[in-house]
């Protein structure tokens, strides 16, 4: 069986051997984004670049980010693992 640490190598050194920068994971609270309490998303990251309000020296990413999912109007976090559509991979 291969550990969670291992799985997540191949992927980032996947994506590392086709030309993506792999970036290390932001903090689960965001420390420069005063709108969010804590990042609900792997992408927030890279909220600034897709606003136009940042730019970086690379073009192609990857990274296996740290994010928090939490309940809300369309909570269906209690199907994870019981549908062939509700998954999630931490």
């Amino acid at each position: 069986m291969h550990s969670l640490a291992s799985i997540r190598n191949v992927f980032l050194n996947y994506f590392k051997e086709n030309s993506h920068s792999v970036i290390s994971s932001s903090s689960l609270v965001p420390s420069n984004d005063p709108t969010l309490m804590f990042s609900n998303s792997g992408m927030v990251q890279f909220k600034d670049i897709f606003t136009g309000k940042e730019k970086r020296n690379y073009t192609k990413a990857t990274t296996a980010q740290r994010c928090l999912r939490a309940g809300g109007k369309h909570n269906d976090l209690e199907n994870v693992g019981h549908t062939a559509r509700h998954h999630t991979f931490f």
